[in-house]
């Protein structure tokens, strides 16, 4: 009886066997490469989409840059054209124009800074922690105004010594 199984039908199984073994190996390999492929091209996908962000974050700190350049120049100009009107206007009329932006920041400032002690004194009459009214103090209203006014004559005085 295993002469019988051992000559054509066991033969034939084990010839089938092996036969679709290498098929079946192919099949295996075909499925792990394309999910590889599957996988670099989802990489190449976010590949591509952070050069895009990197490319528009590139083109928006150049517009900004151009921004920049035009409000300097804007800035420039204006200063230029405030010279050229005081020269034109010659005489008293020229002093009297030099004077106008010390005296409305010297009055700001001083208004400003009349309302600050005028509420410290309140708050220390009232009994408030001298930390607490400092803080209250120096809101950031009150740094904008100061800081954009020491900009302004410091700065104006700085860009026209490097001329521009």
């Amino acid at each position: 009886m295993f002469d019988v199984l051992s000559g054509g039908i066991l033969g034939s199984i084990f010839g089938g066997l092996f036969r679709m073994a290498p098929e079946v190996l192919k099949y295996f390999d075909k499925k792990n490469e394309r999910l590889h492929e599957l996988n670099m091209f989802a990489r190449q996908c976010e590949l591509e989409t952070l050069r895009g962000q990197m490319k528009l974050a590139e083109i928006g700190a150049q517009r900004e840059a151009a921004i920049d350049v035009g409000v300097m120049d804007a800035f420039q100009s204006a200063i230029e054209q405030q010279a050229t009107m005081v020269k034109a206007a010659g005489g008293w009329a020229a002093s009297l124009s030099a004077s106008v932006r010390p005296v409305v920041t010297y009055w700001v400032l001083f208004v400003w800074s009349f309302i600050h002690v005028w509420f410290a004194w309140n708050a220390y009459v009232a009994g408030a922690p001298p930390m607490e009214v400092f803080k209250m103090m120096i809101s950031p209203d009150f740094s904008a105004l100061l800081a954009g006014t020491i900009n302004y004559w410091f700065l104006d005085r700085t860009l026209k010594q490097r001329g521009l």
